[in-house]
């Protein structure tokens, strides 16, 4: 994977008040990068993706992205990491990982407006870079939770279960704004949703 040549620089008076704006907000602004960084590398490939029209997608300038990233390739492999998502969704015991894995999920959506793991469903087919959403996927997530699982089939088992959780995903994704599921606490979706997560996870 190649580094781009430099992009042309925006005019400093918008690039500048885009910065200044990010910065107010500085924990926004790197929010608002990555989740315009997930959605540019999961639908192009890596070399139509620039740092100007991720900045343009976030609201922000393209120097802020290097100053938080240090540049494209950086920043793709930070999208491209599941590791603090994969900490967040197994940081419960096995007998009650089912239900902490939906509640996790639906509030990590609702708090950030945006999936955890929903992103690598957009990278399926494709053979450039974003094929190392897949493989960070498979070890991150996938593998990790195969090994937190006890009994017979665990590979299997846990491929399963992070199939249920991209199908949650997915399904609050194609019904938002106003579906039901936007409107049900997670605690009732954790109710309807995690019994059949969890019977895969205990076998």
């Amino acid at each position: 994977m190649q580094t781009p040549g430099h992009e042309p620089a925006a005019a400093p008076d918008a690039e500048s008040a885009a910065e200044s704006a990010a910065e107010s907000d500085a924990g926004g602004g790197r929010d608002a990068i990555v989740r315009a960084a997930r959605r540019a590398f999961a639908l192009r490939p890596y070399a139509e993706v620039t740092l100007r029209g991720i900045a343009a997608d976030a609201g922000v300038s393209a120097s802020l992205i290097v100053k938080y990233f240090g540049g494209k390739e950086p920043l793709f492999n930070s999208v491209a990491d599941f590791g603090p998502a994969a900490d967040a969704l197994f940081a419960a015991p096995p007998e009650a990982l089912g239900r902490h894995l939906v509640l996790t999920l639906v509030r990590a959506r609702r708090a950030r407006r945006t999936d955890p793991l929903l992103r690598v469903v957009f990278s399926l087919g494709n053979r450039d870079e974003r094929t190392l959403l897949r493989e960070r996927f498979r070890e991150q997530v996938t593998a990790r939770l195969a090994a937190l699982l006890e009994g017979p089939e665990a590979e299997l088992r846990a491929e399963l279960v992070t199939g249920q959780l991209l199908g949650l995903g997915a399904t609050l994704s194609l019904h938002r704004p106003d579906g039901a599921g936007d409107r049900a606490t997670p605690e009732r979706i954790a109710d309807l949703y995690a019994p059949g997560i969890q019977r895969l996870i205990t076998g």
